[in-house]
């Protein structure tokens, strides 16, 4: 699997695009599977869920941009480690719950190799995080599309991300207070982060 490191901050639009010529090619089999890894300008994403759109409260002057993905409105900041996975689901993985899973189980890896209790909530997609005053708050929030059985889009992992942001929608459809992030719990950086995060990517979109 190759791994596709942008460097600084990707505008949506530019990272968008480029998601679209990898999954063209994984189709075709003219690329192998992909994770491509970066950070955004800050932007405002639709999914296609029915109330995503009634969930953005005060964009500013923040790109409001609609996508493909499943789930509820997110946002993405400086701070927050974001992974396209453009893979190809074959045999045994040709399972959209299995593949949210696998994304899940990456990030669950990561809290566990930093020392933090990573879990699932049944009812909610992506990772969350018991806090010092006893809730559970989620640190990472997970969305995909698939085409022909290729996925696209993936997860989006708050290192230090400013979570003030947060208050311009209503993440996943729940105020903003939900999140958090993993400098909150652990001294952690992006650089730490990132190598941690694509190895687990790897080893849970490997194989068979």
């Amino acid at each position: 699997m190759e791994v596709l490191r942008l460097p600084g901050l990707t505008s949506y639009a530019a990272a968008h695009e480029l998601q679209k010529r990898v999954l063209e090619d994984r189709i075709a089999d003219r690329v192998g599977d992909t994770l491509i890894v970066l950070e955004h300008e800050p932007t405002i994403t639709v999914g296609r869920s029915r109330s995503a759109l009634a969930n953005v409260l005060f964009p500013g002057d923040w790109p409001v941009v609609e996508v493909e993905r499943g789930g509820d409105v997110t946002l993405h900041v400086p701070g927050q480690i974001v992974v396209y996975p453009i893979a190809k689901l074959v045999g045994a993985r040709q399972d959209l719950h299995r593949h949210l899973r696998a994304l899940e189980d990456a990030v669950i890896d990561v809290c566990d190799a930093l020392g933090l209790e990573g879990r699932r909530d049944a009812r909610n997609t992506g990772v969350w995080l018991t806090c010092s005053d006893g809730a559970v708050r989620k640190v990472c929030s997970v969305g995909i599309a698939c085409r022909r059985w290729v996925t696209w889009h993936g997860l989006a992992l708050n290192v230090d991300a400013d979570l003030s942001s947060f208050e311009r929608i209503r993440p996943c459809g729940f105020e903003a207070g939900v999140m958090t992030r993993l400098v909150d719990h652990v001294d952690v950086t992006s650089a730490d982060v990132v190598p941690l995060l694509t190895e687990r990517l790897v080893s849970r979109l490997s194989g068979p």
